[in-house]
């Protein structure tokens, strides 16, 4: 299991989840967030008075995956981020020792949820019955 973290543009944000959906990952959490890297910022004139601006808005997007689903959500979050200027964002990628749902108290790949290859043979069932 890993934690992945992402930063992207928020006028990107949308494409970031469409593709993300294409890829059959639909579990997030998203915050807003701000950030400088190597743009440093810029400077602002507003009402005659200049400032300068070094924290630029973000979106910060975090996913906890099954390693089956690791590849596939970096490559859908560069698909839906990338403009090839500075200022695209960052992802990180985390290990995660456990996962636990509250509701229910399943740990481990069952409680991070969707299909995956990790999947205890009682949740394999079950998403097969749901399929029928």
């Amino acid at each position: 299991m890993k934690l992945i973290i992402a930063y992207v543009k928020p006028e990107r944000f949308k494409e970031v989840k469409k593709e993300l959906y294409k890829a059959e990952v639909f579990r997030m959490s998203v915050s807003k967030s701000r950030g400088c890297g190597e743009q440093k910022g810029f400077i602002e004139i507003l009402r005659a008075t200049t400032q300068e601006v070094n924290l630029l808005p973000k979106i910060r997007i975090e996913l906890a995956v099954n390693d089956d689903f690791v590849e596939k959500t970096i490559d859908a979050i560069i698909r839906g981020a990338r403009t090839e200027t500075m200022g695209d964002g960052k992802i990180f990628v985390l290990p995660l020792e456990d996962c636990i749902r509250i509701r229910t108290g399943e740990r481990g790949s069952d409680a991070i949820g969707g299909v995956s290859i990790y999947l205890s043979d009682k949740k394999r069932k079950e998403f097969e019955a749901r399929k029928k």
